[in-house]
């Protein structure tokens, strides 16, 4: 009974290293684990912030694009109708095309008019230079005293526009064509340089 009483205490002293060690390398394990999921969980939530950075920035650049292929449509549409226009004056014997010559400042502008002395037409400019903010280009027709303001427009950044001629009296053929460098709103007398004008 003393053999056995003096025994067990250094079988418990025996095994208490290994306790000890399990014990630490459990909580190591269990700290290690918890470490890597905290480092996954936070490089999760930035890989995630970046992406959705990422994706908004798409959307974003996306809905630009979108605007600006629209932009384009309503344009290219607009130019195409246009050309049908000027396309259905072209099929009636009556219609004339004139020249404009560039002149005063910008004498490499050039344009032509398709005219129609009863159902307008369709003036069409190339190398005039975008004009100055508030102001716009103005044509006038000039048949028999003064000129007549035929409205004003703009042109694109290469130059190029052009623009839509309401038909006038036909009692007063127009014998000249100009345009002229004006106010944005249009003036009901010419006042600016004259930059392209038909023979």
């Amino acid at each position: 009974m003393t053999t056995r009483m003096s025994h067990e205490p250094l079988a418990e002293l025996a095994a208490s290293p290994r306790a000890r060690t399990r014990r630490g390398w459990l909580a190591w394990a269990v700290g290690t684990a918890a470490a890597v999921i905290a480092a996954a969980a936070f490089t999760g939530g930035v890989v995630a912030s970046r992406y959705e950075a990422r994706l908004g920035l798409m959307a974003r650049e996306t809905a630009a694009l979108r605007q600006r292929l629209q932009r384009d449509i309503v344009a290219l549409e607009g130019q195409l109708a246009v050309y049908r226009s000027a396309a259905e004056l072209l099929r009636d014997p009556a219609t004339q095309i004139l020249t404009l010559r560039g002149v005063g400042p910008r004498p490499q502008a050039t344009g032509r008019v398709v005219w129609h002395a009863v159902n307008g037409g369709h003036m069409f400019v190339a190398n005039l230079s975008p004009p100055p903010a508030g102001k716009a280009y103005e044509l006038w027709t000039i048949s028999e005293g003064a000129p007549q303001p035929a409205g004003v427009f703009q042109v694109d950044a290469q130059g190029r526009g052009s623009h839509r001629i309401a038909p006038v009296d036909a009692a007063k053929p127009v014998k000249v064509f100009a345009v002229t460098l004006e106010p944005a709103g249009g003036v009901p007398a010419p006042t600016g340089p004259t930059v392209l004008a038909s023979k």
